[in-house]
């Protein structure tokens, strides 16, 4: 996947916010290694007030626990950056926040903290809509830092499109 620009982050927001407004909508995000960049993005489209509720930015493990109710079993067990972690992130999310509809990020967006089985670029992607199921996918982004955010960031706004 290229690396967004600024533009084409903004068109995939807005093209979100009409989506979320017509359906009467409200989304919650979750975010770790993207630090807010969503709840960011969204928020600079002019009128976001009507469609977005609350962005969470839970970096530790203790925040995560606090925050979006994970579990540390499951921190223990899988780690952050798991499918695990981001179901109950997304879905934390939806119990702690007035939404009908969230994203959860985790990953390692570098340039350090990557593993043989986790390398940089591994971020985990969870959506779910209130009284729905969670969904997550693995991606495996290319670039550096700001790279792999972006990539995310987008990645996060087509899969709640997708919803």
């Amino acid at each position: 996947m290229p690396t967004p620009s600024d533009a084409e982050l903004r068109m995939l927001a807005d093209s979100l916010g009409t989506r979320l407004r017509a359906s009467r909508d409200h989304l919650v995000t979750a975010e770790s290694c993207t630090g807010g960049w969503i709840a960011k993005t969204v928020t600079d489209i002019a009128g976001s007030s009507d469609w977005f509720d609350c962005g969470m930015v839970a970096y530790s493990y203790e925040a995560k626990q606090a925050l979006l109710g994970v579990r540390a079993e499951t921190l223990e067990l899988h780690g952050a950056v798991s499918r695990e972690t981001v179901v109950e992130m997304v879905s934390g999310a939806l119990v702690n926040s007035g939404a009908s509809i969230a994203a959860a990020v985790t990953g390692i967006a570098g340039p350090g903290g990557g593993s043989d089985d986790k390398p940089v670029g591994t971020v985990w992607i969870g959506w779910k809509r209130r009284g729905g199921y969670a969904r997550a996918e693995v991606f495996l982004f290319d670039g550096d830092r700001d790279a792999v955010r972006r990539q995310t960031v987008a990645a996060a706004l087509r899969g709640l499109e997708d919803l």
